[in-house]
């Protein structure tokens, strides 16, 4: 990706709806709502320790929406009554020594909440914040039958790298999206 691509992400609008609020993670209170959310899409079922291994270690890179108005049941966060309706886990480390890599560990947003752009924001959000991290590519895997996904990822321009053969519990093989930063 050249310098264009990268600031084309900080060109898009992260909030337009109202009634929606993209904040950052800012407290282990928050923990079980977000677990919630994603163990309700996911069909990996993490463990708390997976989830506080990323959070804990890389609590910038992990963004969560909010709904103020929320007329739902579901979950709320402990902290301000607001119903969590996305979240997005990621990490940055080094990459075979060389290659300063992103990781997006987990996405999932409320499926009352789907088709507003929301997965997306949540993903331009974390790139950014990888970019500001000096993140020379940022990779994922998503299940290969999971076609909103690989939409989502290939509309922002990550690509296909690899399979992964039964890379799941479940048996289904995996996609690795890559996204070259550099």
């Amino acid at each position: 990706m050249n310098d264009d691509n990268v600031s084309e992400f900080s060109e898009l609008s992260l909030n337009g709806n109202e009634d929606i609020v993209y904040v950052n993670y800012e407290s282990e209170k928050q923990m079980p709502d977000i677990m919630r959310l994603i163990q309700k899409d996911l069909s990996e079922p993490y463990s708390v320790y997976t989830y506080r291994y990323f959070i804990h270690n890389w609590p910038h890179l992990c963004f969560l929406v909010n709904d103020h108005f929320s007329q739902f049941s579901g979950p709320t966060t402990a902290m301000c009554g607001e119903k969590i309706i996305g979240a997005i886990v990621c990490k940055l480390d080094l990459h075979k020594k060389m290659v300063k890599r992103g990781y997006i560990a987990m996405l999932a947003v409320d499926e009352n909440y789907r088709k507003r752009k929301i997965g997306s924001n949540l993903v331009i959000r974390a790139i950014k914040a990888m970019v500001r991290g000096d993140a020379d590519e940022v990779v994922l895997e998503t299940e290969i039958t999971n076609k909103p996904a690989l939409q989502l990822y290939e509309n922002l321009g990550f690509v296909r790298d690899k399979r992964l053969f039964r890379y799941y519990l479940n048996g289904v093989d995996a996609l690795r999206l890559k996204l070259w930063l550099k």
